[in-house]
């Protein structure tokens, strides 16, 4: 393989964790490496709830990437979900020292870093400081603020907050597994970047990634992200919804909802009837496609109405904040049959299915392309994006520990030459420092 940068997204999910090998292409294209995909046994509705099971799945997932890419993989962007993620807005401004200089991005650093400092409630974290619109000396909407002058200088923020123990356990077992930590990323956010396009971001529009135990809602308007939701439930509560009404095995529900189910009841004509084979020699079960289909629409009607509740709380119904690209679908859920359907009844907003293929390299594996792959595709585009945080293939030949030990030392040697330079090369972001923080926490934990 040819030499170069190359980078990991792994999606911890509920119902299934992804770990994607990529670098990006001469042509801008993320080219994969390499995917593994494991079984998810430790998480429930996007959080960790048996850490043992999570860092064997994580592991397993690694391990298939690298024996499909011949890479070892070392650092990775990994994505949070869960119900105990929330988002707010706020505003806040600075006062600068010398009004006859020009803004720069010391000053967007430090109007940052004072929303970073906002008390939470009790146990929980700001993982995210997205600036809106700036405003310099009252006047408004201003999305670039770099280089004007000015005395006051404000913004509105999407602020997105998560629970400390949840996040620190993501992390815990990232760090079990052999793996460094690169980033956290919310997962819509990861998903919006893999689906959507810039024109949509501009012209308003909902995602929505409908994963195996959570929602995920991401509102975009006038290329910039204004109101984030995650709502508790997702295909896998479609699944247990089968299961009871049908009186069959969970592997059962999952295999018929995939194959015979549809978002759409009147599609089932009343004699279309499948025969689910009996347990140990026990009589097959007959279902009939019709009642399958009523027990889905239920739940999927229930879950869209709670995604439908929290686009009109943003105020799609006013003119001004009028989401004009609709809906787009994204996740496992989203290839249920008739979906796309349902959610326009609903809510009355054009739908469409997202892919993430926009961004892949035209020769990628046609798999990696589906609704299910969008937040790891994502988080891998988020690693590449950093691009400081690729692995090289060279760091393949530091096999041993004493090589690994050494070459620590020698970088550790050039820390300080080396954040110089990065410094005046980019603007760290609040969340880059903030997962920093996360990391140092979790060394010293040990």
């Amino acid at each position: 393989m040819e030499q170069g940068k190359y980078s990991v997204g792994l999606d911890i999910g509920t119902t299934k964790i992804v770990a994607i090998i990529g670098k990006e292409n001469e042509y801008g294209k993320i080219e994969i490496l390499g995917i593994g995909k494991s079984k998810s046994l430790g998480v429930h509705r996007g959080v960790v709830n048996n850490i043992t099971q999570t860092i064997k799945s994580i592991q397993q997932a690694v391990e298939e990437a690298e024996a499909n890419s011949g890479l070892k993989i070392g650092s990775v962007v990994v994505g949070i979900a869960g119900q105990h993620i929330r988002s707010l807005h706020h505003s806040d401004y600075i006062t600068r020292v010398d009004s006859e200089e020009v803004i720069n991005e010391d000053d967007l650093d430090k109007l940052c870093n004072q929303v970073y400092k906002l008390v939470m409630l009790p146990g929980e974290e700001i993982i995210h400081v997205l600036p809106q619109e700036y405003k310099v000396d009252g006047q408004a909407e201003i999305k670039e603020p770099i280089g004007m002058y000015g005395g006051r200088l404000e913004a509105n923020f999407h602020v997105v907050v998560g629970q400390v123990s949840s996040i620190k356990n993501v992390g815990r077992c990232i760090k079990s597994a052999g793996l460094d930590l690169g980033n956290i990323t919310l997962e819509p956010l990861a998903s919006s970047d893999a689906v959507l396009s810039q024109e949509e971001k501009e012209a308003g529009v909902a995602l929505i990634d409908i994963g195996g135990g959570t929602t995920d809602l991401a509102i975009f308007k006038d290329g910039i992200i204004r109101h984030t939701a995650v709502i508790p439930f997702g295909g896998g509560v479609i699944t247990e919804d089968i299961k009871e009404g049908c009186s069959i095995i969970e592997k059962q529900a999952e295999l018929l909802k995939m194959k015979f189910g549809s978002a759409w009841p009147g599609e089932n004509k009343d004699n279309e009837i499948v025969s689910i084979r009996g347990l140990r020699g026990r009589e097959p079960k007959e279902i009939t496609l019709k009642n399958l289909s009523k027990i889905i629409h239920a739940r999927v009607v229930e879950i869209i109405e709670q995604v439908y509740v929290e686009i009109k709380n943003y105020g799609h119904e006013e003119q001004k904040k009028k989401l004009i690209a609709g809906i787009v679908l994204t996740g496992g859920g989203s290839q249920l049959k008739h979906l796309k359907q349902l959610v326009e009844y609903i809510t009355g907003m054009d739908t469409r299915i997202g892919y993430p293929n926009e961004h892949l390299a035209g020769d990628s594996d046609e798999a990696v392309a589906s609704p299910l792959y969008a937040t790891a595709v994502g988080l891998l585009m988020n690693a590449v994006r950093n691009g400081g945080k690729g692995q090289s293939d060279d760091d393949i030949e530091l096999e041993s520990f004493e090589q690994e030990q050494e070459a620590e030392a020698v970088l550790a040697g050039h820390e300080e030459v080396k954040t110089a330079v990065k410094v005046q090369k980019e603007r760290k972001t609040v969340f880059d420092k903030w997962s920093e923080k996360l990391k140092e926490f979790l060394d010293n934990a040990e």
